[in-house]
């Protein structure tokens, strides 16, 4: 719940302002009081009068005001709030922020306070997919602003993909989390990610396709709940999220010492794709041709299995959650593999390269527990993370 809590509101210009309304309706619903902002172009899709009459207070719209500046002041406005979202957060507000502009009321307060902001983008597909927004949003979570959405379907302009804004009850569930009212609030989650590198010398590796994009998305899923999680990631391509406590590690032994010094935990969730086997007699010294034409033998010894191992911890979390990358008889072996490992769950998917989901954006699993085998659509990865989040939460009740 979200009682006694101030949301300053952000209503950006974008078709999804509409649903700015409802989420003004969800929000007061949990205890929320909400100062709504409402910028110039949002102004062409919802009016002041309906955001005044949800909210039931002013609505604050232009920065010169002076009767405003001698009431509350924007600095003021800005660091009154418990949390500021922003929704939509159009790509021209993203670039505002990415950029530390302050040309209106609305850029102008995100760049004055200290308040925690969550931002719901919306645009159209292309314009999400543009480098330049891509930058920018790299940048905003760089600087500590967290994200809920975009998620994939129909845009008003008539094309498909990732753009539209997140649905008001989601925009809620991740305001409750990032106060510390979210279903995970109190709870620690551990989430390993990415490939591992086994040195062959020390410029040679054994490595796989990990993009580490799947576990990336279950920590942000998990922290949106209210979770403290801790990322333990190989060498992945993608980068880890802010509001997280992230362990960089390179090899599977490496990541096994460091999920054993995070525990105790609440629940472990391993999608990281470790490498079975390392190298025993790496070399010390980068492996010269002799012209012999033959190539070093190289000694490989079995990698610690991390998810046996902490399945049969002393300090075994109450819920343990293994991955299962397979490319043949995928329910058979994901099945054997949880019985064998003693884990809880099991998320297994095809990762055979025509399906593009190992280092893709989507993927396609089948989640298996005692007794169940639950298999999910082709889905992007963010919605599989937000989607195994909310079981875990429930799981964890």
């Amino acid at each position: 719940m979200l009682s006694d809590k101030r949301i300053l509101l952000i209503i950006g210009g974008g078709i999804a302002a509409y649903k700015a309304l409802d989420l003004i309706r969800r929000l007061r619903e949990r205890g929320a009081a909400v100062t709504p902002v409402l910028t110039k172009a949002g102004a062409e899709f919802v009016t002041p009068l309906s955001v005044a009459a949800l909210a039931g207070e002013k609505v604050y719209t232009n920065l010169f005001d002076l009767t405003d500046e001698a009431e509350m002041g924007h600095i003021q406005l800005s660091r009154v709030a418990d949390l500021i979202v922003v929704a939509p957060a159009t790509a021209d507000l993203l670039a505002k922020m990415a950029g530390g502009r302050a040309d209106d009321l609305a850029s102008t307060l995100l760049l004055a306070t200290d308040t925690a902001v969550l931002a719901a983008p919306a645009m159209n597909v292309r314009m999400w997919n543009h480098a330049a927004t891509q930058r920018n949003v790299a940048q905003a979570q760089a600087d500590g602003v967290r994200l809920v959405g975009p998620n994939e379907g129909d845009m008003a302009c008539g094309e498909y993909g990732p753009g539209r804004m997140a649905e008001p009850l989601e925009i809620v569930a991740a305001a409750e989390a990032m106060l510390g009212a979210g279903p995970l609030a109190g709870k620690h989650v551990i989430v390993t990610s990415g490939p591992t590198h086994e040195p062959i010398d020390p410029v040679r590796y054994i490595a796989n396709r990990s993009s580490g994009a799947q576990g990336t998305a279950l920590a942000v899923a998990l922290r949106d709940l209210g979770a403290r999680v801790t990322f333990v990631t190989g060498p992945a391509t993608v980068p880890p999220p802010a509001g997280v406590s992230v362990v960089a590690v390179e090899t599977a032994r490496q990541m096994l010492a460091a999920v054993e010094a995070a525990l105790p935990a609440d629940a472990a969730v391993f999608a990281a794709a470790v490498a079975d086997w390392r190298v025993v007699n790496a070399a010390g010294e980068k492996i010269k041709k002799d012209g012999s034409g033959r190539m070093p033998v190289l000694d490989f010894a079995e990698n610690p299995d991390i998810l046996a191992t902490i399945s049969q911890h002393k300090q075994r979390p109450r819920l343990v959650v293994g991955f299962a990358a397979e490319t043949q008889d995928v329910v058979a072996h994901a099945q054997a593999k949880r019985a064998r490992k003693g884990c809880d769950w099991i998320v297994a998917n095809d990762v055979s390269p025509e399906t593009g989901i190992m280092g893709g954006k989507e993927n396609a699993v089948t989640v298996i527990t005692p007794g169940l085998v639950d298999q999910w659509p082709r889905m992007g990865k963010d919605a599989v993370a937000r989607e195994l989040a909310q079981r875990i939460a429930l799981a964890l009740q």
